[in-house]
C-alpha cells in the first residue's frame, strides 16, 4: 500500500512487520518532532526516530527502516520514502551523501589511495623500527636460525684456505674490538655478531647479514677484492650497520604487515608465513636502510684508524666485475692487471642486479652516489 510524493504532515504508507509473523499490514508512517508514529488497523505506535535503523538512500531497491524490537517498516516505492523523511528533517550522514556524488566517490577514492601510499612509505618503516626496537632476543636468535638453514640450502663450505679465511677473521675481529671499545666510551652496546665464509656460485660475490647477528662473506666476494681485508673490513662493518640497527627484524615486520594485508584481500595468509624465512634471506633492504649501514660502516672504519675512501676500492672492483664477470674472480700475479676477456659484453641491468644480494642489492643508492659518499666521508 504505497503512494506518491507525500508531505511530512500526511505521512507515509508502508508495510508493518511487527517482527513475529510473516504477515505484513498496512500502516500509515507519520515522522515528526523526532517521533515514528505508525497507526493503522490493531497498530498504533510511537517509536523514537532515533532508535530507528533507517537504511541508506540508494538509487534503486526497496527502503527497509529496522525498529528496535525486530520489527520493520516497508516501501518499494523509494522515491516517496526518500520525500518523506527528507520532508521530515531527517539528515543523511555524510557518507551516505558522499556515495550519492561521483565527486565525493573520487575524492574518497583519492584519499584512500593517499593514506596507503603514505602509511606503505612512511608509516610502515617507522612502525616496524618501533616493533624492532622491542623485539626479544631470542626470538631474533630463533628466525636467523631458521633463515640461515634457508641460505645454507644454496651455499657450502668455504673453498679459501684455512689461511686466507684467518686472515678475514683475524683483519675483522681488529677492526670489531675496536669500534667495541669506541661505543663503549661513547655508552653505546654492539649488538653480538658473528661471520661465517662461505662458498656459492649462485649469489657471486657478496656479503649479507641475517637477523639474529650472523653475517655471511662469499669466496668470491673475497676474491673480487683480492683478498684486501681493509676493503673486506668496509664491507662487513656495512653489514654490522644492518646488525646493529636491526634491519632483518624491521623488514620481518613489513613483510608480515604487508602479508597480513594482502591475506585480508586475498586470502591464504599460511602461505605468507611459510615464505617468510626465506624470503628474509633474499629481500631488499630499502635504500634508507642500506643509508643507515653505509653511515654506520664509516663510523666502524675511523674507530679502527682506516679511511672511508677504503670502500671506494669495492665500488671499483664492482664496476669490473660488472664488466668482466667471472674473469674478475680469478687469481693474478701481484702487481699484474686483472684478467677481462670479455670487454663489450656487459651485463644487462637487469641481470646484474638480480645475481647481487647483500651489497649487490638493487635498492641500494646508486654506486656513484655511494662512492661520493664514501669519498666526503674521508674528508
Amino acid at each position: 500500500m504505497d503512494t506518491s510524493a507525500p508531505s511530512a504532515s500526511q505521512g507515509l504508507a508502508v508495510r508493518y512487520f511487527d517482527g513475529r509473523s510473516s504477515r505484513p499490514r498496512g500502516v500509515q508512517a507519520t515522522l515528526a518532532a523526532g517521533r515514528l508514529h505508525l497507526k493503522g488497523p490493531d497498530v498504533d505506535r510511537t517509536i523514537e526516530a532515533r532508535r530507528v535503523q533507517w537504511p541508506e538512500r540508494t538509487r534503486r531497491g526497496p527502503r527497509i527502516a529496522q525498529l528496535p524490537d525486530g520489527g520493520s517498516i516497508q516501501s518499494d516505492d523509494a522515491a516517496a520514502w526518500d520525500a518523506w523523511v527528507r520532508d521530515a528533517g531527517h539528515v543523511e550522514s555524510v557518507v551516505v551523501r558522499l556515495q550519492q556524488s561521483w565527486r565525493g566517490v573520487l575524492a574518497s577514492l583519492l584519499l584512500l589511495v593517499a593514506v596507503s601510499v603514505a602509511g606503505y612509505v612512511w608509516g610502515l618503516p617507522w612502525a616496524a623500527r618501533a616493533v624492532a626496537d622491542r623485539f626479544p632476543e631470542g626470538v631474533e636468535q630463533q628466525i636467523g636460525e631458521t633463515v640461515l638453514d634457508q641460505v645454507d640450502d644454496f651455499v657450502k663450505p668455504s673453498q679459501l684456505s684455512a689461511q686466507e679465511q684467518q686472515a678475514i677473521e683475524q683483519a675483522w675481529q681488529r677492526v670489531l674490538r675496536a669500534h667495541t671499545a669506541a661505543q663503549a666510551a661513547r655508552g653505546v652496546a654492539v649488538r653480538p655478531s658473528r661471520l661465517l665464509i662461505r662458498g656459492s656460485e649462485d649469489i657471486g660475490p657478496n656479503a649479507l647479514a641475517l637477523p639474529g647477528g650472523t653475517m655471511l662473506l662469499t669466496d668470491d666476494m673475497a676474491r673480487l677484492l683480492q683478498h684486501d681485508t681493509d676493503v673486506i673490513a668496509g664491507v662487513l662493518a656495512h653489514e654490522l650497520g644492518h646488525v646493529q640497527h636491526r634491519h632483518g627484524v624491521r623488514m620481518l615486520v613489513q613483510v608480515g604487515v604487508l602479508g597480513f594485508v594482502t591475506s585480508t584481500l586475498w586470502g591464504d595468509y599460511s602461505g605468507v608465513l611459510a615464505t617468510v624465512p626465506l624470503w628474509l634471506g633474499q629481500a631488499h633492504y630499502s635504500r634508507e636502510a642500506e643509508r643507515e649501514a653505509d653511515a654506520y660502516s664509516v663510523t666502524v672504519l675511523r674507530d679502527a684508524g682506516l679511511s672511508p675512501a677504503v670502500m671506494t676500492r669495492l665500488f671499483e672492483r664492482f664496476a669490473l666485475f660488472k664488466r668482466c664477470g667471472d674473469d674478475i674472480l680469478k687469481p693474478v700475479p701481484a702487481g699484474s692487471a686483472p684478467v677481462c676477456q670479455t670487454k663489450g659484453n656487459e651485463v644487462k641491468e637487469d641481470e646484474e642486479t638480480d645475481g647481487f644480494w647483500g651489497l649487490g642489492f638493487a635498492s641500494h643508492p646508486a654506486d656513484e652516489d655511494r662512492t661520493a659518499f664514501f669519498r666526503d666521508a674521508a674528508r
